[in-house]
């Protein structure tokens, strides 16, 4: 079934997407916002391969919406690309957080987590644009976070790794436009995924205040909205990122932070 964006401008002028033919890739689509992603693309027509480390996982996802599993470590940068040569579409979801103060921040986990959450992307993206210029119709989408626009403490190697996936999607986008490829990034908030609701079970416990508190007090305390955003709305822009509507969005970093950025 395809899905429609909740935006009343957009659900005015028709609202669907149809990516029938499409071939999509998604990291780290076993759980959360890449399993809502590939859902959406999957109910969009597109053929989603499921990338994640979780095998299992990702076999659930990929029977789920009739895709392809593909268990890869991103932490070996290249071992993905063949599978983006003939991509269409590539959401670079696929990352990870360690919370630590910058001067006991472990370098080796620095350097995985730009490998993944960089050097990944980088591979994915170079190999497939040869084929999206070829047809002159391309979406790159890339997952990053309010923490590619703003910085936190204790979270040195995630707002790196952001900061950085930023710089790619913008050249993506500068040279892909071109071509009719458009590459965008994603910025949400905090989102309902188990990660975080582990995050928000463990802090509870810590403080000794009720999971509702943690969310509202410790992790929206800069959000006007004070509410997890749910995997699905994140998708919903995903989706809408690949539309005809959409075809003008380049370069772009949309925030889905409760006005976090606006103040």
């Amino acid at each position: 079934m395809t899905r429609i964006v909740d935006a009343a401008a957009w659900a005015a002028g028709g609202g669907r997407v149809d990516l029938g033919g499409r071939t999509a890739v998604v990291t780290g689509a076993a759980s959360g916002i890449g399993r809502a992603c590939a859902e959406a693309l999957a109910g969009a027509g597109a053929k989603v391969r499921v990338l994640d480390l979780d095998a299992e996982g990702a076999r659930r996802v990929a029977e789920a919406v009739g895709g392809e599993a593909h268990p890869v470590d991103l932490a070996d940068p290249a071992a993905a690309a063949p599978l983006a040569a003939d991509a269409d579409i590539v959401v670079n979801n696929a990352g990870f957080q360690v919370v630590r103060p910058l001067e006991q921040f472990p370098p080796e986990v620095f350097h995985r987590m730009l490998t993944v959450m960089v050097e990944a992307p980088f591979h994915l993206v170079r190999a497939a644009l040869p084929h999206m210029y070829g047809q002159s119709w391309g979406r790159i989408v890339n997952i990053s976070s309010v923490h590619g626009l703003r910085a936190s403490a204790y979270k040195v190697g995630y707002v790196t790794a952001k900061h950085a996936l930023e710089g790619l999607s913008k050249v993506a986008a500068v040279e892909g436009g071109a071509h009719g490829v458009t590459s965008n990034c994603v910025n949400p908030g905090y989102v309902r995924t188990p990660l975080v609701e582990k995050q928000i079970a463990e802090q509870a416990a810590a403080h000794g205040i009720g999971e509702q508190e943690v969310v509202e007090k410790v992790l929206l305390a800069r959000s006007a909205t004070k509410r997890l955003i749910e995997p699905g709305q994140v998708a919903d822009l995903v989706l809408y990122l690949c539309s005809p509507s959409a075809a003008f969005v380049n370069g772009a970093s949309l925030a889905m932070d409760g006005a976090w950025t606006a103040q």
